[in-house]
């Protein structure tokens, strides 16, 4: 799947659970995109079988559609959380950074940051001074 399909299934994802609905109006906004980029993008997904799409009608995503959706989701949030609270990058950076990675990474590469993640919280919540630790080697 190309990455600006993803991009899509995954603001759609978002606008669903914000909202409980999605419209052209609404992801042209969120992409910043114009209304007849994101229909041309929308009847590709349709296509695919990943969305339902009707001109001038709400947008829903199919079960394979929200399969997807839910997994580019996931990705992007351990990849976020990783590079917020551990690496403890401002929260900008890290929603711009693990929106980047979440194409791009191998699954045994996000189960290993996500399992490195689940590690140092266990660790830091036994022993406080190893967060600290951690910070300050970060920190530059």
């Amino acid at each position: 799947m190309r990455r600006r399909e993803e991009e899509y299934l995954e603001a759609m994802y978002i606008l669903m659970k914000r909202k409980k609905v999605i419209r052209v109006k609404d992801l042209s906004k969120i992409l910043k995109v114009k209304p007849p980029s994101v229909i041309g993008y929308l009847k590709k997904l349709a296509e695919k079988g990943l969305i339902h799409y009707e001109k001038y009608e709400y947008i829903f995503l199919t079960d394979k559609g929200l399969a997807v959706a839910e997994r580019i989701y996931k990705r992007h949030m351990a990849l976020k959380d990783f590079l917020s609270e551990i690496l403890m990058l401002p929260n900008e950076v890290a929603e711009r950074d693990a929106c980047e990675m979440e194409h791009v990474l191998q699954d045994i590469t996000l189960k290993r940051i996500v399992k490195l993640t689940e590690f140092i919280k266990k660790h830091s919540e036994k022993s406080p001074q190893f967060l600290g630790a951690l910070k300050e080697h970060l920190i530059v």
